[in-house]
């Protein structure tokens, strides 16, 4: 089960996608956990998430460390696979709670109330590509599932 989920080969542009969605990823987590970036950190966050959007706080809290642990993860590229599902999970309850009703596209001209979905499709097409083909070069996947 672990070699599965660890298994990867040597292709470069898992490891671009993987890095790109991590980096990504990092100012957003940093944001909710640590409250860099212009956000408002942990307690806050999950208070947000929970008395306003009525997120069990379970969810909450996976779903804040989906966007700075897994972000990390995807970076180093160790478990990638669940860092890059909960990347996806994030974007697909982001879609359906909150920037589905704006639309597809994003906010350019600062016309409409919120945000579209484009942003997010993309985010969930990459993370279901590290999902199928695991971390790629320079992973600490790949250095693990060699030895297995």
């Amino acid at each position: 089960m672990c070699k599965k989920l660890l298994s990867t080969d040597a292709d470069i542009s898992a490891f671009i996608l993987r890095l790109m969605l991590g980096i990504v990823f990092f100012p957003h987590g940093a944001q909710k956990v640590l409250g860099w970036f212009g956000g408002h950190g942990l307690s806050a966050t999950l208070a947000a998430f929970t008395d306003k959007m009525h997120i069990p706080f379970i969810f909450a809290l996976l779903a804040v460390m989906a966007e700075s642990i897994g972000a990390v993860a995807l970076i180093i590229g160790f478990f990638t696979r669940l860092a890059a599902l909960g990347i996806a999970v994030v974007m697909a309850v982001a879609i359906y709670m909150v920037h589905g009703r704006f639309g597809f596209f994003m906010n350019w001209s600062g016309a409409q109330k919120g945000e579209g979905i484009e942003y997010h499709l993309l985010a969930m097409a990459i993370a279901i590509t590290l999902i199928i083909k695991g971390a790629g070069s320079f992973s600490i996947d790949r250095k693990i599932s060699k030895k297995l």
